[in-house]
């Protein structure tokens, strides 16, 4: 019983193998919209009463530059993490880590 079991998610695994790339693309901007309002909320808070020059021009950065890099930068490395994997623990990290940020947001009022 247990050995069909870890068969099938294996097999789940291996089709999901294809799509790994974004799946973890999935992943990164998922994590980085849960988190990102608490990142804008205390960079708000540390830029109260400055220019609103400078609070749009750190908004920008921090939004288009921080976040599009940390996308383009992490999506390739958590790819070649999901890839390295044993399919059955793949499909249980992926499936482990969405519903991990599915209760983040809901927790956080996010959903």
């Amino acid at each position: 019983m247990f050995d069909q079991l870890v068969a099938i998610i294996g097999h789940l695994g291996n089709m999901l193998r294809p799509w790994s790339f974004d799946i973890a693309t999935a992943m990164v901007v998922c994590l980085i919209l849960v988190f990102s309002a608490d990142m804008n909320r205390i960079i708000r808070r540390h830029l109260v009463g400055h220019s609103f020059i400078l609070r749009t021009l750190v908004f920008i950065i921090v939004n288009a530059f921080g976040y599009g890099l940390l996308i383009v930068k992490a999506t390739p490395w958590v790819a070649r993490q999901i890839v390295a994997m044993p399919s059955h623990w793949m499909f249980l990290l992926i499936v482990a880590m969405f519903i991990f940020i599915g209760y983040w947001a809901q927790r956080n009022s996010q959903a």
